[in-house]
């Protein structure tokens, strides 16, 4: 009886799989599935729903159009070289847009005179999409590449200042009480306390505004662009050529999943010690 009782009470649990061990070894394979599935039921219906493929071609008609366009030239350029100018444009409009976005969010988040002053501009200036900008960005930097940098620009500044404004407000009034009775400066206070606390929401605000930045590049390369991916889209539109359109929405994606994924890589070495950067 006291064999059988030891044997009841040595029964193995099952075997509990964390939730960071399912994100290590199998995110990579479900998300492989799920972009499969998506594929797969696109070309079935594509070629078993009545005249969906006339309005919506399917992933093998895209693809070839995409190897096309490697080598022969839709207008001026190749896919790659449609790309580069694509890349460059959001690259100067976000640098821009999130250096000046920090700065007036950190200084609107420390300084009561700065938020006074800065406050009802920038809520009066948040809720404007960028799109609308598109007018506004012709009139005042003509139709050159000034005017894509600003429409690119305004939409990085509004998310980075949002997030900035959050991360030095939540600063723990303890740490800063802390310091300010062991004699730090104001200086000090910024540099040691309130800036490194900020830095993780900073750099959600950097996260969230690159992919603001990808979606868009459309709009900015509407004001008379020959180049780019958005203009690709703007040509497949104009021509009827919907596979034209297909290959520029998924030139815009698979660049922004690119560009989130290596922003995130960075953050992660940058601020290992924070919950983000696990």
């Amino acid at each position: 009886m006291a064999t059988s009782n030891n044997i009841k009470k040595k029964k193995t649990k099952p075997a509990i799989i964390s939730e960071d061990q399912i994100t290590k070894k199998q995110s990579t394979l479900y998300a492989f599935i799920s972009f499969a599935v998506v594929v797969v039921l696109w070309q079935l219906a594509v070629l078993f729903l009545p005249n969906f493929g006339n309005i919506f071609p399917g992933p093998y008609d895209v693809v070839a159009l995409m190897i096309k366009i490697v080598k022969e030239p839709v207008g001026r350029l190749t896919l790659f070289a449609h790309l580069g100018w694509t890349l460059k444009r959001i690259f100067i409009g976000y640098i821009i847009g999130a250096v000046i976005g920090v700065i007036t969010g950190l200084a609107m988040g420390t300084s009561k005179l700065a938020n006074a002053i800065i406050s009802p501009v920038f809520e009066i200036l948040r809720p404007i999409p960028a799109i609308a900008w598109v007018p506004m960005a012709i009139l005042w930097f003509g139709l050159g590449e000034a005017s894509k940098y600003f429409i690119i620009g305004f939409s990085t500044f509004v998310i980075c200042a949002l997030n900035s404004i959050a991360g030095a407000r939540a600063t723990s009034e303890k740490l800063k009480g802390a310091a300010r009775m062991l004699g730090a400066s104001e200086r000090q206070l910024f540099s040691k306390i309130i800036l490194p606390s900020s830095v993780p929401q900073i750099f959600a605000g950097l996260q969230i505004s690159l992919s603001a930045s990808c979606s868009t590049i459309l709009a900015a390369e509407m004001v008379r662009s020959e180049e780019g991916a958005g203009w690709l889209i703007l040509r497949g539109m104009n021509t009827g050529n919907m596979t034209l359109v297909l290959v520029g929405l998924i030139v815009i994606s698979v660049t922004g999943l690119i560009l989130a994924t290596v922003m995130r890589a960075i953050e992660r070495k940058a601020i290992s010690w924070s919950f983000r950067g696990k």
